[in-house]
């Protein structure tokens, strides 16, 4: 029988009065690739907190057993020098510092208190082989992709002498590709005996590359499945996280499609900083009133740039082409013109764009529609309160009120917010870039059901997704693109992954051919 690396015994953390977590109890064996899955607000990153110090002993209660010790860490630092690194979601790298300044900050290669750039530099170039990333140590980090950037996470973990690796939603941000190579290099850790924990709403790659998977609900430990002992599908993991079976993932919809909402016509969008540089090239696309249209293409295909030079040329430079809605020409200078012409985008990054996180659910609802609660450019609070209370309702953002911070709550309930800030705007056309992304399977369902309820109230959809059963599942028709143009067009009822695929990755050339 393998060894426990890992066990964590009747874990209790409250905040404020609340419990995150009841009693938890959390076992992994040394050397394997351990999920742990859960909703949004189940207590998963709560219970890595605990681990790895970011809540110390004395702000939680039970114990933690690592390597047959009993471990109260005071700090990260603590259960850093045991070998237990933490890699959260949102990276913890800084922009315009190099690779190598990232990888060993705070924990600098230093001669008699000087840092010692050669020995530096060596040693990033070995923790970089490591991880498979061929890039110049002294490259910045805001050089380099969000793929690249978890490979540097990673390396930076290793120059602390890992041996129990934990992920917070690793693929979160990757396209298929780097998601892929992520989990190969998992598999990689584990024949050198590196342990991992991954936190990963996509049970899919859960399924793949997981020994066990641990299963929290509202805070407890529900069950711990086996690959060795359990069949381990999707439905299987579903039904332990939310307490029962989601026959079907994505609400029936029938397509009821109107007359054109929106038209772009040969949009050319130039780079804000390499004004010289083409992003979007002579693009056209359309929109229909009640219909969900979905835009497929892996990073760097120009879907976000598309979109948001469209929302008032809110992404860059020397735009042209044509907007038409309702049959009419339109001008949009800035993103306020955009929202006072019924047009609203869903930002893809909630938390560093979309949320104001330390003010309340009110202030972050009522933000962009200030105009439909005041008179006379004065707020009337009781209006801006109903309003606020009105959206928490319909949305179900569960909270204690309106009041509550933004940051207290779950990525599924953030998500909620963002969407009623928008919909607060009453807008025709809606845009939404990666409305779902790090958030459960029971709190998709929901968002799914808002965006097909605005979709039978007759307004325009248009998702971004980098996750394609999630477009071929809501959307009625689906652009593909690659290379700032759009390469394909579809009916989601006559087209496959395969063959979306086959058109993400079609070369400009090919598609004039």
């Amino acid at each position: 029988m393998m060894s426990h690396i890992l066990e964590m015994k009747n874990i209790i953390k409250e905040f404020s009065g609340v419990r995150a977590l009841s009693n938890v109890n959390f076992k992994v064996n040394k050397g394997e690739i351990h999920a742990l899955v859960g909703e949004n607000g189940a207590g998963k990153s709560t219970l890595m907190k605990v681990l790895s110090g970011v809540y110390t002993y004395g702000e939680y209660s039970g114990d933690i057993v690592y390597k047959g010790d009993v471990s109260r860490f005071k700090n990260i630092k603590e259960s850093e020098e045991k070998g237990i690194v933490i890699i959260h979601q949102e990276l913890a790298l800084v922009p315009y510092m190099s690779i190598a300044d990232n990888i060993f900050l705070g924990n600098e290669q230093a001669t008699k208190g000087i840092v010692n750039k050669n020995i530096t530099i060596i040693s990033v170039k070995e923790l970089l082989k490591t991880v498979g990333l061929k890039e110049n140590p002294t490259t910045l980090i805001k050089d380099i992709g969000v793929g690249k950037q978890q490979l540097v996470e990673i390396a930076k973990a290793f120059s602390k002498k890992v041996e129990l690796l934990i992920l917070d939603e690793p693929t979160a941000s990757l396209n298929e590709n780097d998601s892929e190579n992520l989990l190969e290099l998992l598999k990689e850790f584990k024949k050198e005996g590196i342990t991992s924990i991954i936190i990963s709403h996509k049970l899919n790659e859960v399924i793949e590359v997981a020994d066990n998977v641990t299963i929290l609900r509202d805070g407890e430990t529900i069950e711990t499945l086996s690959k060795e002992k359990n069949e381990i599908s999707e439905d299987r993991i579903i039904k332990g996280m939310v307490g029962r079976s989601l026959d079907n993932r994505f609400p029936k919809h029938t397509p009821n499609e109107g007359q054109v909402a929106l038209e772009v016509n040969d949009w050319t969008v130039h780079n804000p900083i390499d004004t010289e540089r083409i992003v979007i090239n002579n693009v056209s696309f359309k929109v229909n009133n009640g219909e969900i249209l979905g835009f497929a293409g892996l990073m760097g295909a120009g879907r976000t740039e598309l979109v948001k030079s469209v929302f008032g040329k809110s992404y860059g430079k020397n735009i042209s082409g044509e907007l038409i809605k309702d049959g009419k020409p339109i001008k949009l200078k800035n993103p306020r013109e955009a929202i006072l012409n019924g047009l609203a985008y869903v930002t893809e990054d909630r938390k560093g764009d979309g949320l104001i996180l330390i003010q309340d659910i009110l202030n972050n609802i009522s933000i962009a529609s200030l105009e439909k609660v005041s008179k006379n450019t004065v707020i009337d609070k009781n209006r801006e309160l109903e309003r606020s209370r009105e959206y928490k309702k319909k949305l179900n953002i569960k909270s204690t009120d309106v009041f509550q911070r933004v940051d207290s709550l779950s990525g599924g309930n953030q998500q909620k917010v963002v969407l009623s800030r928008w919909i607060a705007t009453e807008p025709d056309i809606l845009f939404l870039d990666e409305p779902t992304r790090g958030i459960d399977v029971g709190a998709k369902y929901e968002i799914y059901k808002i965006i097909q309820d605005l979709a039978d109230q007759g307004k325009a959809i248009v998702v971004i997704s980098s996750e394609l059963p999630e477009l071929m599942g809501i959307s009625d028709r689906v652009y593909t693109m690659n290379e700032g143009t759009i390469t394909g067009e579809f009916k989601t009822a006559d087209v496959n992954q395969e063959k979306l695929m086959e058109y993400m990755t079609m070369s400009v050339n090919k598609k004039g051919a």
